[in-house]
């Protein structure tokens, strides 16, 4: 009968791990056009060299734009843990990286949420509960401020479901370096964990012994 919709299909659902990131303060500072640009150019580039070095494929994700931020889906056979233990350091250094070679208006620092759940794809893109649940945590006023007081230039939030599934279980994830969090955004009341991550100082060289010093 003419008029009306027709029958919604059957979602294609798969299991994910998602990551939402996104620059902090970007429409704060009234960058001009060209300082946007670089801003994000430069948050593409450290993603991606960050995913590289911490050996997650990027052709194996699927990426969306969300403007001064971006959605990074990564299938269920990609291994979880290098997004707790080695995504975090990797990605602070190559913010680091970025904003030694920028003036300041074009410096970036990172809000970064972890989560892992049940997508759904259609021709327009994705949905579902929890990718919600993600950028919930993404734009809480809890991370938005842990990442304001402090010298950091990447702020993790994890979902209560990665902490204990991913980042307790592992030394390498460092889970004494998050602290718990209650995030209320929205329809949302969650139990969440931030870690706010600074690169690694660079080390001094060692001066050689004096005479009559042992090395």
């Amino acid at each position: 009968m003419s008029g009306l919709l027709p029958e919604p299909r059957d979602p294609n659902t798969a299991h994910c791990t998602i990551i939402a990131v996104d620059i902090a303060g970007f429409g704060l500072r009234d960058p001009s056009n060209d300082n946007q640009v670089r801003m994000r150019e430069g948050m593409y580039k450290a993603m991606h060299a960050a995913f590289d070095a911490a050996g997650i494929p990027w052709s194996s994700c699927r990426d969306e734009d969300r403007g001064d931020g971006m959605l990074v889906l990564a299938a269920a056979e990609v291994r979880k843990r290098p997004f707790a233990d080695h995504l975090p350091s990797a990605l602070a250094e190559e913010l680091a990286l970025h904003n030694r070679h920028h003036r300041p208006r074009e410096r970036i620092r990172l809000r970064l949420a972890l989560h892992s759940g049940e997508v759904n794809f259609d021709r327009h893109g994705v949905t579902g509960s929890s990718i919600n649940h993600t950028y919930r945590l993404l734009d809480s006023d809890t991370v938005r401020l842990a990442l304001g007081k402090s010298a950091a230039v990447l702020a993790i939030i994890s979902s209560d479901w990665f902490f204990e599934d991913v980042i307790r279980r592992n030394e390498l994830s460092r889970p004494s370096a998050y602290r718990q969090v209650d995030v209320v955004n929205k329809e949302t009341r969650a139990r969440a964990w931030i870690r706010l991550v600074r690169p690694v100082a660079a080390r001094r060289p060692q001066a050689p012994p004096r005479a009559g010093q042992t090395a």
